[in-house]
Order: structure tokens, then sequence, then C-alpha cells
């Protein structure tokens, strides 16, 4: 029965020590029977089929052995919005979502905001910004071909890559570049440049969760042996696309946030914000008039 399944389940994923042990089983219950969590909780009476019990083992067993759920179970939430994910990319956490906070009150008052995302991954922010900003001309580059193939995947599934229906005939605003960071988008073209580029040293691997270290695209993680090797391209990447008085908003941690604050000297209203857990999560400046 699915209570004596579930309960199971638990207890095996404490056992190997997963992190979450509970919320843990019931993804994976509810990706094996594709329901919702209300189903598992008003049902716990029914049966698995052998089939269900089988391919339930084996999320279990995959999870177990330090796989990430989003990997097993080919999706993630980002922003309210039902992503698909493969190893190619990596994982966006919850702090991604205060670069999109930071966009949003400076993007809405504009007219038509030009927006471009350097290191889009699998378009999670180029697509939470799409989903807030209708009239928002984005910009999506990556340098791996199989990230954006998931990223362009996303965006057809949520039907975010034309304006609205009232448009004849409908306006393409999604554009998606093959490319590495910001290389070879019109310069000075830009109101914002959004980017969750790679920060951690090398010399913090220790630190690093071991699913992330064994499962994640090294490269999405590891900028090198500071982790302010990307945002060093960065920056003057960002300073070359963008309009005077355009703005840069990027993902960074505590350990290089007063050195990006160095980095930024030149740029105006240069500021640092915190995520929930009071970690420097987001720098944010402005390309001088």
């Amino acid at each position: 029965m699915l209570r004596e399944a579930l309960q199971s389940a638990v207890a095996r994923l404490t056992g190997e020590h997963v992190p979450s042990p509970r919320l843990n089983a019931e993804t994976l219950l509810m990706f094996t029977l594709s329901c919702d969590r209300a189903h598992l909780y008003a049902h716990p009476e029914r049966e698995l089929t052998p089939e269900e019990q089988t391919r339930y083992d084996e999320a279990l067993r995959q999870r177990s052995k330090g796989v990430p759920a989003q990997y097993i179970t080919g999706h993630q939430e980002f922003w309210g919005l039902d992503l698909i994910v493969s190893p190619a990319v990596l994982i966006p956490r919850p702090e991604t979502e205060h670069l999109i906070e930071t966009i949003l009150p400076l993007a809405r008052p504009m007219k038509v905001p030009i927006i471009a995302d350097g290191g889009t991954g699998w378009g999670a922010i180029a697509l939470a910004l799409a989903k807030e900003l209708p009239n928002a001309e984005i910009h999506a580059t990556d340098n791996s071909p199989a990230a954006l193939e998931i990223a362009e995947a996303n965006a057809a599934r949520l039907q975010l890559e034309f304006t609205s229906k009232n448009h004849h005939p409908p306006q393409r605003r999604l554009f998606f570049h093959d490319t590495d960071l910001l290389t070879g988008l019109e310069r000075e073209a830009f109101d914002f440049v959004v980017s969750n580029p790679p920060y951690v040293g090398l010399s913090e691997e220790d630190e690093v969760q071991l699913e992330v270290r064994k499962f994640e695209p090294r490269g999405a993680v590891f900028a090198g042996p500071t982790g302010l090797e990307v945002i060093e391209k960065l920056l003057p990447a960002a300073r070359g696309v963008l309009k005077p008085g355009g703005y840069l908003v990027t993902e960074i941690s505590g350990t290089i946030a007063e050195r990006v604050r160095e980095l930024l000297k030149g740029w105006d209203d240069v500021g640092i914000s915190n995520d929930l857990q009071k970690i420097p999560r987001v720098a944010c400046a402005r390309k001088p008039a």
C-alpha cells in the first residue's frame, strides 16, 4: 500500500543519510505514480503494481547513491515554472530567484526592456523574466549545446518564446545564442545583463555537497582557483553590451562578495544584497551614463 511504501522509503533514505528523506520519498513516489501529494495521502490504501514498485525502488536506489532527485524526475520548479532538467545543466537553487526579484522593479517601468542572460543553462532565469515581463526582449546565451537544447524545449513547453496572442502575427521575444557568456551580442544594446555564473573556487571544493561535486556539471559550479575567474570575464563583457545606464545583476557568494565589490569600482550604484540566510547573494551595478 502507498502508506507502507512511503514509510519504507523514508526509513531507507534515512538510513542512507539522504537529506530531507520524507520530502525525497514523497517526490519520487509522486514521480513514479504521476500524481500529486494530495493523492498520496487521500489513497493510503492503494496498492502499487509490481511495475510501479520496481520503478520506485530504482528511483530510491539512485537517490541513495546521491543522484539529485531533479535528475531522476527530470523536473525542477523555479519561480513557479515547472522546468525540464538533465545532468547536462546545473540545478538552480531557490537563492537564484533573488536575481529575478532584483531586476523586476527596475525593468517593469520600461516599455521594452532588452535583457541578456549570460550562461543561461536550462533557461530558468530567462524564462522567469519572460513570464513576468511580457514586453521584454530576452537573449539567452550558453556555450553548451546540450543546455541550450533544454532551455529551448522549456521555452516551447511553456509557450514563452512569443509575445501575447494579441500581436498578429505573434512576435518573437526570446532568443538563444550558442556562444560563450555575451560574445557576439550587439554592443550597447541591452538594458540589463543578468547571470548566474560559476563562482565557487576550487579551494572550496571540500565544502561543496558531495552530490553536487559528483553529479552536477563541474563547469557550471567551479570557476577556477579563486571563484572569480568567470566574473572577471563577465564584467567587461557586460560593460560592452550594456547601454549607458544599463544594469548588471549577477549571483555571487559570500566568499567573493568583497572582491566583486572591488571589481565593480568605476560602476555606479553598486550594491550587494543578501539571501534569506543573510549570505551575500546578488551584486547589482549600473554602467555610467
